[in-house]
């Protein structure tokens, strides 16, 4: 007998390539970018990947649509991929989120019209001349004189994209993993992009790696603990075996019963996770990767990772350890208290306008993680809402930074914003809009999105959380109000920043983050429907 006759053939994958269109399509936008930078002449490049990234962002999210209204978030959703995609709602929601967050984020990284022209007269962005030169170097002068654009921003900005649509669709904790891996390395490199204060953005972008990767091992080590337990890496799976329903084999009988591997692996896993949501203890990088990236990245990183993290989470708990509810519910209860907490005490003291809105991210993946532990229906939607509503706040918010400028690029120091709102009515009027909805005032989307996941929480028992929250929200609206009376009721600085003139890509994304901030919160009825009907996993 031949070994070939003794081998069982490996079977072939079935893969179902139309519902995982939206993240091909990006994928694909990646890779002509890749091309686009190999092969386009320099002077094109920048509207080639402009153009590539946008048909790429535009193409994910009409199939986005069109799987949604084929059913696939309801009546056809399933596991696609031999199990290790999910189809779904919340999938489908939080994947259309992603897209066009992607989409606004793209408009920002355009935007060639804040920074001075170079020497030979061509328009630059907020990106380094040239990446890989040692910042201050004869080589960096040369490329910003000769008028260089960083254009692999944009395929970098796809591949991004494409491991945040995967990570919260993730049906199984392998893949997750490789999502993970897939928008992080990403964004480590966007962050050390910074045309200005190229040190701070370098060190942003170390500090970003290096702790990145700590995660990701704890992670993967998570992941190893609770294969050893369950023997599967299928969230339904692992669910199965910690409820019980699962027959084991003699060969995993003695490690199903050592529930240590599978509290340390969830616990891991959770460290992971919570790091990329940015919740106490796993904020540390926040603040600094935040005031170092190049601002555009800042708020694509603030919104996309957020969203796609909170879903990878939101998944994990809800479909792979609803059996141990009991276990990792008071954990994420300390959590979600320090993190509010924190989040808005820190914030108080901060000077600079980035680092405030890192730590206001903070407090608001607090807030979140309200929802997450009401274990609901209800408090599923309720996410679902905010990390939407959020996104757009934002990116709006991220937007307005870029434009406030003096001799040195951004001015984000506090104080230089005295008297914006003499300088500028429109765009101050338009940023204490945003201040606003993150401390939840009504008629904003931010009051809808905290009343939203404080009543999914008080519903599920958790009153004294919700009581935190809401004083964790008075104290986080007195530091967005001193912004607003600083912008508003001060005299303005003899060398106050002047407001630039954006382009139609800048005005469009503060556009957007106005117009939905306002809509969410003045008709929010028919968004928390579409939340609530998204609000289903597949198992």
């Amino acid at each position: 007998m031949t070994l070939a006759a003794t081998v069982p053939p490996i079977p072939a994958p079935h893969i179902e390539y139309l519902q995982l269109s939206p993240m091909l399509a990006v994928f694909a936008a990646a890779l002509v970018g890749v091309l686009a930078e190999a092969f386009v002449p320099r002077g094109r490049r920048y509207a080639a990947q402009v153009g590539i990234a946008l048909v790429g962002l535009f193409a994910a999210f009409g199939l986005i649509l069109y799987l949604a209204l084929d059913g696939y978030a309801t009546t056809k959703a399933h596991l696609a991929a031999m199990g290790a995609v999910a189809v779904d709602g919340p999938a489908l929601f939080l994947q259309g989120v992603i897209a066009l967050i992607a989409v606004v984020a793209v408009l920002g990284f355009a935007e060639r019209r804040l920074e001075p022209r170079s020497g030979a007269g061509a328009p630059v962005d907020s990106f380094a001349p040239q990446a890989a030169a040692v910042p201050g170097s004869d080589a960096e002068r040369r490329a910003a004189n000769s008028g260089f654009a960083t254009t692999e921003i944009y395929p970098l900005t796809m591949f991004a994209v494409g491991g945040m649509l995967l990570f919260p669709a993730a049906s199984d904790v392998l893949t997750m993993f490789v999502a993970l891996e897939v928008f992080s390395l990403p964004l480590y490199l966007m962050c050390a992009l910074a045309r200005r204060r190229r040190l701070l953005s370098q060190e942003a972008a170390v500090k970003y790696f290096l702790l990145g990767a700590f995660s990701s091992a704890f992670f993967l080590f998570g992941l190893a603990l609770l294969y050893g337990y369950a023997g599967t890496v299928q969230l339904s799976g692992i669910a199965d075996v910690v409820s019980g329903k699962a027959t084991i084999t003699p060969a995993l009988a003695e490690t199903t019963g050592n529930d240590a591997l599978l509290l340390i692996g969830l616990a891991m896993l959770g460290v992971g996770l919570l790091f990329k949501v940015g919740a106490v203890p796993f904020h540390m990088w926040t603040p600094d990767v935040y005031q170092g990236a190049p601002t555009p990245v800042t708020g694509f990183m603030a919104a996309a990772t957020k969203v796609a993290a909170f879903g990878a989470l939101l998944r994990l708990l809800y479909v792979a350890f609803p059996g141990l509810v009991w276990d990792w519910r008071p954990v994420m209860w300390g959590v979600a208290i320090l993190t509010m907490v924190a989040g808005a005490v820190i914030a108080v003291t901060q000077t600079d306008v980035k680092r405030l809105l890192a730590y206001s991210s903070v407090a608001h993946a607090g807030f979140i993680l309200t929802g997450v532990i009401a274990l609901d229906q209800h408090g599923l939607s309720a996410v679902l809402f905010y990390l939407a509503a959020y996104s757009f706040v934002t990116l709006g918010a991220f937007a307005v930074v870029t434009l406030v400028r003096d001799a040195d690029g951004e001015a984000t120091h506090l104080s230089r914003w005295a008297g914006l709102g003499r300088r500028s009515p429109l765009l101050a009027a338009v940023f204490a809009l945003f201040l606003l909805a993150f401390a939840g005032i009504p008629l904003t989307s931010g009051f809808t999105g905290k009343f939203a996941v404080f009543q999914a929480a008080a519903g599920s028992g958790a009153t004294p959380l919700v009581i935190v929250g809401v004083l964790s929200s008075a104290v986080a609206a007195f530091f967005y109000i001193r912004v607003i009376v600083l912008m508003f009721f001060s005299d303005p600085r003899p060398d106050g920043p002047t407001v630039a003139v954006p382009s139609v890509m800048t005005g469009t994304a503060i556009a957007l983050g106005a117009v939905v901030t306002i809509v969410l919160g003045v008709l929010p009825q028919e968004f928390l429907h579409l939340a609530n009907q998204a609000s289903l996993f597949v198992r």
